[in-house]
């Protein structure tokens, strides 16, 4: 039985919730790792300035974009927690040119993608950032390659992000709901505080760069018209801030393909599919414009991908006039 009232920790609702339930066997660890790496994280954001820890490596990641500090302290971070959980058999990582195959004696029967702080360009003006991940099952039996990684987003088993803000926040989704978990400071545990999260069908908001607007097609430029005389624009520039709030409170986030983008600009395996399962579980939808995220099928492991997501009706709204009605998504 879930206990609500804010005295739940993380770790009593997964060994509760879950213990029973043999086809997500063992991905209360994953989850716990997820949570502890992100407390050590929390910490360093909190202090990068004081630590000397802001700006840039001076190198250059598979996406082609300056590495700040955090991003590769993150990445090590969470990488060292999943391989130490003893569940997972692989990790793939926007900072990571090659997945991260854990040795078959410590392995385990899951594979997490992640994006390790997402929003990074942000962390020296102290916006809120954060982290994404997708967990996906792992046959045993098989070997683990790159291609093991390329599975579609409608196959995740469990989906979660964190939030650094004013508060630091982790929300986990499976097929059994979406719940949110506030970290207290004083103890280091997450407590239930968002359970059973339900994305409003409301919409006060609509959440995109507008700066893009000249290099948008016709169609999609009507979309954002249509957003603008009806709601009121909220972009943060930091995918999880935007769409934490969305989820919370009501919205649509798009970050369309445009002609310098043709592709998009979001990574479908690091941030489109875990998010799109979130949103999927929380009653929302997520496309492409033209394909229901969860349903495409990967080509490569760092692809890009447009991405519009949020309540149910306004994703919709929006495809009339990206898309023709029948690749709505259902």
């Amino acid at each position: 039985m879930l206990v609500t009232g804010g005295k739940t920790t993380l770790q009593e609702y997964v060994e509760a919730e879950w213990q029973n339930k043999s086809q997500i066997q063992g991905l209360n660890a994953v989850i716990l790792a997820i949570a502890e790496g992100s407390r050590q994280v929390q910490q360093q954001v909190q202090q990068a300035a004081l630590a000397d820890a802001l700006g840039t490596t001076g190198e250059t990641n598979v996406q082609g974009e300056i590495v700040q500090i955090l991003d590769a302290s993150s990445s090590e971070t969470f990488v060292n927690f999943l391989r130490k959980s003893g569940q997972v058999a692989v990790i793939g990582c926007e900072e990571l040119e090659k997945p991260v195959v854990v040795p078959k004696g410590d392995s385990g029967p899951y594979m997490v993608l992640m994006d390790p702080l997402d929003g990074s360009s942000n962390i020296d003006v102290a916006v809120s950032i954060g982290s994404i991940f997708g967990i996906w099952k792992h046959e045993t039996s098989e070997p683990v390659t790159e291609l093991s990684l390329l599975r579609p987003g409608n196959e995740q088993v469990a989906a979660a992000y964190l939030v650094y803000g004013s508060s630091t926040v982790m929300v986990v989704a499976t097929s059994d709901g979406v719940h949110g978990f506030t970290l207290d400071p004083s103890s280091g545990n997450f407590y239930l505080t968002h359970p059973e999260i339900r994305i409003p069908n409301n919409c006060p908001y609509y959440s995109t760069n507008e700066g893009n607007f000249k290099s948008l097609d016709e169609h999609t430029q009507q979309a954002i018209i249509n957003l603008r005389e009806k709601y009121s624009l909220r972009y943060v520039g930091s995918l999880v801030a935007d769409f934490h709030r969305n989820l919370l409170k009501g919205g649509i986030f798009l970050y369309p393909s445009d002609k310098s983008r043709p592709d998009g600009r979001l990574r479908l395996m690091y941030e489109a599919n875990p998010l799109a399962f979130i949103t999927e579980e929380s009653g929302g939808a997520a496309t492409d414009g033209k394909q229901r995220i969860l349903d495409k099928h990967p080509e490569a492991l760092h692809q890009r991908t447009p991405l519009i997501i949020g309540s149910r009706q306004n994703v919709d709204e929006v495809l009339r006039f990206v898309a023709d009605g029948d690749q709505a998504p259902h």
